[in-house]
Parts: C-alpha cells; structure tokens; sequence
C-alpha cells in the first residue's frame, strides 16, 4: 500500500486535540487514510486502535458501511 496522502484523509481534524490533521501524521485505518496533529497522536493511535474507542468511532461514521 502506498504512502497515506493529505487530500485522502476522511477527518480534517485530530480525533484527540481537535486540531487540524498535519501531512506528517497521517496513518491507514480500515484501508482509509486518516489523520492526527502530530506523529505523537498518530502513533499511539496506530499501536493499538481497539484503545480509543471515540477515535475509531470518529471515523467509522466517515467510512460507514463501505466493504472493504
């Protein structure tokens, strides 16, 4: 899979800070790119999403019931 680019992500805001998404913070998320403020936030979402539930729900409600 390729590089997760800006212009793809589905949420223009930080799940966690509410701060806009930054180009170096973006990661995949059920084949989607999704997006943090900072590689801090990124990262401790990519570890282990099944830890923030709000954040995953966040973006189901974007990706929806798309098959993947």
């Amino acid at each position: 899979m390729a590089d997760p680019i800006l212009n793809e992500c589905i949420n223009p805001t930080c799940p966690f800070s509410g701060k806009p998404v930054e180009p170096d913070s973006l990661t995949f998320y059920r084949g989607h790119t999704v997006g943090f403020c900072n590689p801090g936030c990124r990262d401790k979402f990519a570890a282990n999403p099944d830890e923030f539930p709000d954040a995953k729900a966040l973006f189901d409600d974007h990706i929806g019931d798309t098959f993947e």
